[in-house]
């Protein structure tokens, strides 16, 4: 397949006020003096984002030395976390307005290495602490008296040179309010709303639910235990007991607290054997899904016509470990398109009766399963996509080599741990067809009793043999009858043989045949008319059906693939 062409914290503190009796005897005397008195304001923290729950808002780090860390905090869910490095100290400061003539407490709490807290331009004294270090939580404080002319002063915290990192949090400049009131601090959530129970297996549940305005993160609760914590609006509770009801909940969190739970919702786990199954119809649609944006139509899952019956992922990665992958969804390439949103679209599809599936390889995917262990990772890291994501099953679109006795060995692990109802289809290039030895071919026939389709690509091709021995050149329906028929007759079941073409002139270099010809040649093979010069022996009435490459390109040229295509394959006898 191809792909070119935040709230901020405050530290709030307890002041005592006058005793009943106090206040009363107080009042009397100023009415019976008529005197005039002014109120003294109680005392704030003037210090902005004093526990960077901002990030680095209203600080500024010399050399960019400081950045902001989830762990570990003083208090809230960030610190910051500043390294000295050559002739830098990593100093970071924030100007604070003040009152002149005034007195200031000014405190933080440090861990890590040397660490110091100051403060300059008072008008009087600057002054300065410091900590030598310290593995724990260490709390700083000094005092300063602003000048007549003060209204302003640098408040900063440092490290040393050749030391290791500092970390600080929770800065307070405590004393009368310099003219910018004291930073409100954030407010508790409220519960999330919209908790829904989507794909299971039997070990996992795929929760997700609608965001909350002020949270940071969210807290899963699994029959009113804590089973896990997210930063997004969903999450998976895995290790769980196969074919037994649970009850979830969440709470949304942020500096301020935790909310009350959300309502519960019940779940309950697939029976040891089973996994998200959807019946595959008797003649079905593929369809290739792009998860990246190479100048077709980008799409949603949910933009998927419903013409189509299998929806392959394009596609899974490749990771460091040998015949290992994993999936990363583009949500910058696909317009902002999050993984919460994808994770609701699949099981919307599934819902209305569709399977979706993840695919590996593709024009430029390389997957190499070629021994034991890479076979081993293949069907582990496959089976874990399908229970993080719900996946139907897996495509093999490996175009740069296969090994037929590893990959047999890879999808049979997967299939003793999906169950009967795994999804498994193939995309081999035509080359890959031509005689039963390909391994290609060959794989095929060993996976037989679990192989859904073999959808062929007919394209970027050029000429091939057909099944009389006879060459065909691509794009005509002699091609596509032909080739088709080396499968059919090489040991596929018809069930089992789908068509593969792209779904306009630009979803492929070279092979495109419009929708009239794909569907001649379903005819041609399945009853036996609108044949080319090439008609099979017999005719293949329970023949799969079609694929295209891609829905992105269908869509880019109007669904004119779907549209035609995806009716007349459900008309099939």
């Amino acid at each position: 397949m191809e792909r070119s062409a935040g709230s901020s914290r405050r530290r709030r503190r307890s002041r005592p006020v006058l005793g009943g009796t106090m206040a009363v005897v107080a009042a009397a005397a100023l009415t019976v003096t008529g005197l005039v008195s002014t109120a003294q304001a109680a005392d704030v923290n003037n210090a902005r984002n004093a526990g960077f729950e901002s990030g680095l808002a209203n600080w500024t780090c010399a050399g960019n030395s400081g950045a902001i860390v989830s762990s570990p905090v003083h208090g809230g869910t960030s610190a910051l976390k500043a390294t000295p490095a050559g002739q830098d100290n990593a100093k970071c400061s924030q100007a604070v307005k003040v009152k002149p003539n005034s007195t200031y407490t000014l405190s933080s709490w440090v861990q890590g290495g040397y660490a110091y807290l100051g403060v300059s331009g008072t008008g009087t004294t600057d002054v300065s602490t410091w900590s030598p270090g310290s593995s724990t939580w260490t709390k700083l404080s000094t005092s300063f008296k602003t000048g007549a002319n003060t209204t302003s002063v640098t408040v900063y915290t440092h490290g040393w040179y050749g030391q290791a990192a500092y970390l600080a949090d929770d800065f307070e400049v405590t004393g009368p309010d310099g003219g910018g009131g004291e930073e409100p601090g954030p407010v508790i959530p409220g519960a999330p709303a919209g908790l829904t129970a989507g794909a299971t297996t039997t070990s996992s549940v795929a929760l997700s639910w609608n965001a909350v305005s002020g949270a940071t993160g969210y807290k899963v609760y699994r029959d009113g235990v804590q089973a896990t914590t997210s930063t997004g609006t969903s999450a998976t509770v895995t290790g769980l007991t196969a074919d037994t009801a649970y009850q979830f909940s969440v709470s949304a969190t942020n500096a301020a607290g935790e909310s009350v739970k959300s309502a519960a919702v019940s779940a309950r786990t697939a029976k040891n054997g089973t996994g998200p199954v959807t019946t595959v119809p008797k003649h079905a649609v593929t369809g290739y899904w792009q998860n990246f944006n190479n100048g077709a139509t980008v799409q949603k899952l949910s933009d998927v016509p419903a013409d189509y019956d299998i929806i392959a992922v394009s596609f899974a990665d490749a990771t460091a470990t040998q015949g290992a992958v994993t999936f990363n969804l583009d949500t910058a390439g696909l317009n902002g398109y999050t993984d919460a949103q994808f994770r609701s679209d699949i099981k919307a599809k599934q819902a209305a009766g569709k399977n979706v599936i993840i695919s590996i390889g593709g024009e430029l995917g390389t997957v190499r399963v070629d021994n034991d262990a890479s076979a081993t990772a293949f069907a582990n890291s496959v089976y874990a996509l399908m229970q993080d994501y719900g996946f139907n099953g897996v495509d093999i679109d490996l175009e740069n080599g296969l090994n037929a006795t590893y990959m047999t060995k890879a999808l049979r692990q997967l299939s003793a741990k999906a169950g009967p109802g795994l999804v498994l289809t193939m995309a081999p290039q035509t080359i890959d067809m031509q005689s039963t030895s390909g391994e290609y071919f060959k794989t095929a026939l060993n996976v037989k009793d679990i192989l859904t389709v073999v959808n062929m690509q007919y394209y970027n091709s050029g000429s091939m043999l057909g099944c009389d021995g006879k060459v065909y050149s691509q794009g005509s329906v002699d091609f596509l009858t032909a080739l088709a028929c080396i499968q059919l007759e090489g040991g596929l079941d018809p069930s089992q043989v789908g068509i593969g073409v792209p779904a306009s002139t630009r979803g492929a270099g070279s092979g495109y045949v419009s929708p009239s010809i794909v569907n001649a040649a379903l005819d041609c093979l399945a009853k036996g008319t609108n044949c080319g010069s090439f008609k099979p022996s017999k005719t293949y009435p329970s023949l799969r059906g079609a694929m295209t490459w891609s829905t992105n390109w269908d869509a880019t040229a109007g669904f004119a693939w779907s549209k035609a295509v995806g009716p007349h394959v459900r008309s099939l006898p």
